[in-house]
């Protein structure tokens, strides 16, 4: 079980460089506008705040990480704390922004942290 964790807290980690790279990088191109349905215009004024995003996703990716590679209780410990915020992070993305966010962040980061736990 230990083993089936670590994939998912690494798919989750990944999924968060993925979209650092889209808001900090490609806000503004193909992928970032198609994903939102945003025009050139709309695109470029939401550029600062979606770079912002980013950011943030780019922390929980490091902590996820971190949480892989330090050893336990550090790791676990880092593993539970960064997976509960990617949760609280997409439920709360989904009430206030949209709801696919539900889907593509909250519910692996739940399974992650599940699979987290159920390994401890």
């Amino acid at each position: 079980m230990r083993i089936v964790a670590d994939v998912l807290v690494g798919l989750t980690a990944a999924l968060h460089v993925y979209i650092l790279m889209l808001e900090m990088f490609l806000w503004q191109k193909g992928p970032g506008r198609r994903l939102h349905g945003f025009d050139a215009e709309l695109a470029r004024q939401t550029a600062p705040l979606a770079a912002n995003q980013g950011l943030y996703n780019g922390f929980l990716a490091a902590g996820l990480v971190w949480g892989l590679v330090a050893a336990d209780p550090t790791g676990f410990r880092a593993q539970v704390f960064f997976l509960s915020c990617v949760v609280i992070a997409g439920v709360y993305g989904t009430v206030t922004a949209n709801r696919r966010i539900l889907f593509a962040q909250a519910l692996p980061g739940a399974v992650a942290l599940a699979a987290v736990l159920a390994a401890r």
